[in-house]
């Protein structure tokens, strides 16, 4: 463990009124990598300190993705320092980084995604709110932290739309299909009052009576899978979402209002989608067409 930098500490305190402690825990650890790196304060170091800590995380076999956030950190930490005036330059600034392979969003197919919500059948309780539950996951494309944190007016059940407040505490709007408001208003109506035994204001409740949390919603989603035959180990909250955008963009929506519908600040993030959208309609062709799968004739190849 690296020494106590008070620096360091004041700049997690200043994050902390910004981003969510998950964040912050991160970025105290990346620091803390570079302390122990240096043997001394994070706030010293030089363009050839940092060359060296990537070069050796490098050679260490650390992934890309790591090194860049970790580089990330950094840059942010010293960017905190020079607007504080504790130094002029970032040395983090002008880093060469490994680049990081492009990952595209593993999704569900629409038959899949049926299956899944299909699962979540019942009257009880437990039943109707992992209805609810999935229903949103998939249907307003939430982040699992976004679901879990809905209070129970989140959701306007005669308009159909959900209020979400995502990353930075910024909200949106997001329209919601007609089963996914079903199976919320038939949670609410019929399942939430047998759960709530605390006077709880979020919109999810587990079965002692407590707030959802983020490993129960896992929970529910990997018992749905299995009930629903699909691979377990493959189905989880962000799949939903992965699996909601990409259905969208398939069906013709316009990149701007996935986005918006999303809460992405970058269309970049959002332009994922579209390179699944196209591996899975090659997939098709491929796997459906009658020339693309032709083999070539003897005197074809021969020729």
């Amino acid at each position: 463990m690296a020494a106590p930098d008070p620096d360091v500490e004041r700049f997690l305190l200043f994050l902390a009124a910004r981003r969510s402690p998950r964040t912050v825990d991160a970025y105290k650890r990346d620091l803390s990598a570079l302390a122990i790196f240096r043997g001394g304060e994070v706030g010293a170091a030089t363009v050839e300190d940092l060359e060296r800590w990537i070069a050796e995380m490098r050679a260490a076999g650390l992934a890309s993705s790591t090194i860049a956030r970790r580089a990330a950190a950094v840059r942010s930490y010293f960017r905190h320092l020079g607007m504080i005036g504790a130094r002029e330059d970032n040395p983090a600034a002008a880093l060469v980084l490994p680049r990081r392979a492009q990952k595209l969003p593993r999704v569900l197919s629409p038959a899949e995604t049926e299956r899944l919500i299909d699962a979540a059948t019942g009257s009880s309780p437990r039943a109707l709110r992992d209805r609810a539950l999935v229903e949103l996951l998939y249907g307003a494309g939430l982040r699992v932290s976004e679901t879990v944190g809905l209070e129970k007016g989140a959701v306007e059940l005669e308009e159909r739309i959900v209020r979400v407040f995502g990353k930075g505490g910024k909200e949106r709007l997001v329209p919601l299909g007609r089963p996914a408001a079903e199976a919320v208003r038939r949670y609410l109506a019929l399942g939430r009052p047998h759960l709530d035994r605390r006077y709880r204001p979020e919109l999810f409740l587990n079965a002692r009576g407590g707030p959802l949390t983020r490993a129960g919603a896992f929970l529910i989603l990997r018992k749905l899978a299995v009930k629903a035959g699909l691979e377990p180990g493959r189905v989880h909250p962000h799949l939903l979402r992965h699996s909601f955008a990409t259905h969208l963009i398939e069906g013709g929506a316009d990149l701007r209002s996935v986005q918006e519908m999303l809460g992405h600040a970058d269309l970049g993030t959002t332009e994922r989608y579209t390179h699944v959208s196209d591996r899975r309609r090659r997939e098709v062709y491929f796997g459906a067409h009658p020339h693309a799968r032709r083999k070539p004739a003897r005197s074809d190849r021969s020729s």
